[in-house]
């Protein structure tokens, strides 16, 4: 589901402004499944974003389209701490 008055252009500046900074991730896999993780947004591309895990156990996926963001299945915001 898209977002209303959300554009991908506004999703790259927010993400921008995130670079470098921790950030908490929420990842919803479909079918009730969330995962939840925090970490260092590391770099910012012109297709995609990444984020290195605080966990160097983490077996997931660390790099995330701006479409992912727009449509709803990826979360990221400033983390607290």
């Amino acid at each position: 589901m898209i977002k209303p008055n959300n554009d991908i252009v506004r999703v790259k500046r927010h993400i921008q402004t995130l670079q470098s900074h921790r950030v908490a991730v929420t990842v919803r896999l479909g079918r009730n499944k969330i995962q939840r993780f925090c970490g260092t947004l590391t770099g910012v591309y012109p297709a995609l974003f990444t984020v290195r895990p605080d966990d160097e156990h983490f077996l997931g996926k660390t790099s995330y389209s701006y479409a992912e963001v727009l449509c709803g299945s990826i979360e990221v915001r400033e983390s607290g701490t």
